[in-house]
């Protein structure tokens, strides 16, 4: 019985959001436009499992470029409103849109030329009838088989929120740089803000010969740099191509006299590469592409490091 009563939840959740996607028109455009216009910052506000739903929403806009913060709607009528301030807009949530401390909001925001934007399942609702945007986040049911408890239509301003903050971030250019800024703490820190040139073997640690001395010189190498692969340059010092532990297994298996073969001619040609000022984590993305477990840096054409798998999970950015 349990299984299908939290079957019966995450349907009715799941239709809940399902139905918001017919509704987004020309009101959607419109809060988004408002709140990229915003010359302070986005405030939100709701009572109860709303606020709760507020909190996050002010979250993920903050997190993703759009200033913004969460007021208690009571606190803010005792005192709190004077964190708010002319250039802000206002995003009041409420299911019935007849939450009386969201209503008591109202006045103060008009008395400062503050548009307020609506979050609500009632479309002729007072709240709605005093905002400037509203946005219909009905539902049909709750997944309260009492319909008491704020489920789906929670659920679905939530959804609404994400949307909002989503097509404000694409619409204001957001790139991984920008996220990384907010988010300097922890693994996905790690992963936004190191560099491969902050990882890379570099120098002396850099595995290199020639492409003509034999392929047991290049073999000691990559013994010694004890990073599985060595790059092989041309006379000029450019890179001509890489050996790898694969490719060495690859060519004794054929039975081939190690010292009378060049490193040249066992070299993989065209190896990936990666500039120094590239993410950490999109070597660690080109690396899974390729199945491969190392790169060579370049810049302007020199070789400048090697960034291997190895020092992508000590980083933790893995």
């Amino acid at each position: 019985m349990s299984i299908q009563h939290g079957k019966r939840v995450l349907e009715i959740e799941a239709k809940a959001i399902a139905g918001l996607v017919d509704r987004l028109d020309h009101r959607f455009t419109d809060a988004v436009e408002l709140l990229y216009a915003c010359t302070g910052k986005v405030v939100v506000s709701g009572m109860g499992k709303s606020g709760l739903i507020g909190q996050k929403i002010a979250s993920t806009l903050a997190s993703t470029g759009t200033p913004a913060f969460f007021i208690h709607p009571a606190e803010g009528i005792h005192g709190d409103l004077g964190m708010v301030t002319r250039g802000d807009v206002l995003i009041a949530i409420s299911n019935s849109g007849e939450t009386e401390e969201v209503l008591k909001l109202l006045p103060f925001m008009k008395r400062l030329s503050i548009p307020v934007m609506a979050l609500t399942g009632k479309a002729q609702s007072t709240l709605a009838k005093h905002s400037d945007v509203v946005l219909d986040v009905s539902v049909a049911e709750e997944a309260c088989p009492l319909g008491l408890a704020p489920t789906a239509s929670t659920t679905a301003a939530l959804a609404m929120g994400d949307a909002l903050a989503v097509a404000l971030l694409q619409k204001r250019g957001f790139k991984e740089e920008d996220f990384a800024v907010f988010h300097p703490g922890g693994t996905l820190g790690r992963r936004l803000l190191l560099r491969v040139r902050d990882l890379m073997h570099q120098g002396e640690a850099i595995p290199r010969v020639g492409h003509q001395v034999s392929l047991r010189e290049a073999i000691l190498e990559m013994t010694n740099k004890k990073l599985g692969m060595t790059t092989v340059v041309d006379g000029a010092g450019r890179l001509f191509g890489v050996i790898t532990d694969g490719d060495l297994r690859r060519f004794l298996q054929k039975g081939s006299d190690v010292t009378a073969t060049k490193a040249g001619e066992v070299a993989s040609r065209h190896p990936k590469v990666i500039p120094p000022q590239e993410l950490a984590a999109r070597a660690l993305q080109t690396m899974e592409q390729y199945s491969i477990t190392s790169l060579v840096v370049e810049h302007n054409g020199e070789i400048v490091g090697i960034i291997h798998l190895h020092d992508l999970l000590k980083s933790g950015v893995v």
